[in-house]
């Protein structure tokens, strides 16, 4: 018997060409399909909502008679917004 792939000869029991790993029949089974997944909406309006409210918070600062709370609120809005997105780009790695 000859291989599909390379001609080399090869042995009539043979599963696979000795030469370039070829198979000589057919797979019984396919391979199931992997659908991608879709992602989620709720950290998309999470983000934004943390991205606003950090604005906001931030605006208010300027403002306001004591602006020591709403500087630490717009940074804690930051840093959970970022901090979403840095756990939302490691997870797809």
């Amino acid at each position: 018997m000859q291989c599909r792939s390379c001609g080399t000869e090869i042995a009539d029991k043979a599963i696979v060409c000795y030469r370039c790993g070829t198979a000589t029949t057919d797979p019984v089974r396919r391979p199931a399909p992997i659908q991608p997944r879709r992602a989620s909406l709720v950290p998309l309006v999470v983000i934004v909502t943390l991205i606003l409210l950090g604005s906001y918070f931030g605006y208010l600062s300027r403002t306001a008679a004591e602006p020591e709370q709403f500087q630490l609120a717009a940074g804690l809005c930051a840093g959970g917004a970022l901090g979403i997105l840095l756990l939302r780009f490691l997870r797809r790695r």
